[in-house]
């Protein structure tokens, strides 16, 4: 893991665990992600991260609304996927992000409690699992 990974993922245990983000904080996760952290703040202050949970299990995945006048919403896991363009071009295929703008805010969202958690059944969770 890079440096500035371990760095990140410091202060998003902190802010885990306090539900609350400092300007301190903004500025470090600012520093380390850039355009796509400041894009991850618009998104999660316009109410557009949804986490998706079965109701018998403890699984979910996040449902984030992109930015484009289409609001595409985009499928993913705060740590590790995203189903948009930027993941695979910028992450996976260039290796030039650690995280897309979507990864961002699901994460932002969950850590200080503001994402929208939606139930359904275990039944319905797969099916969007099975889109991936």
């Amino acid at each position: 893991m890079s440096t500035c990974s371990l760095v990140a993922e410091s202060v998003w245990q902190a802010i885990e665990s306090t539900h609350s983000v400092s300007d301190d904080q903004l500025s470090i996760l600012h520093f380390i992600f850039g355009k796509n952290f400041e894009r991850a703040t618009r998104i999660v202050d316009q109410g557009g991260v949804r986490r998706i949970s079965g109701h018998s299990t403890a699984r979910s995945i996040f449902q984030v609304v992109g930015e484009s006048r289409r609001k595409e919403e985009y499928l993913c896991f705060a740590e590790h996927y995203c189903a948009c363009y930027s993941f695979f071009y910028d992450i996976v295929n260039k290796g030039e992000q650690l995280s897309c703008k979507h990864q961002l805010a699901a994460r932002l969202a969950a850590s200080t409690g503001t994402c929208i958690d939606v139930k359904v059944s275990d039944e319905e969770l797969a099916l969007l699992l099975a889109k991936l």
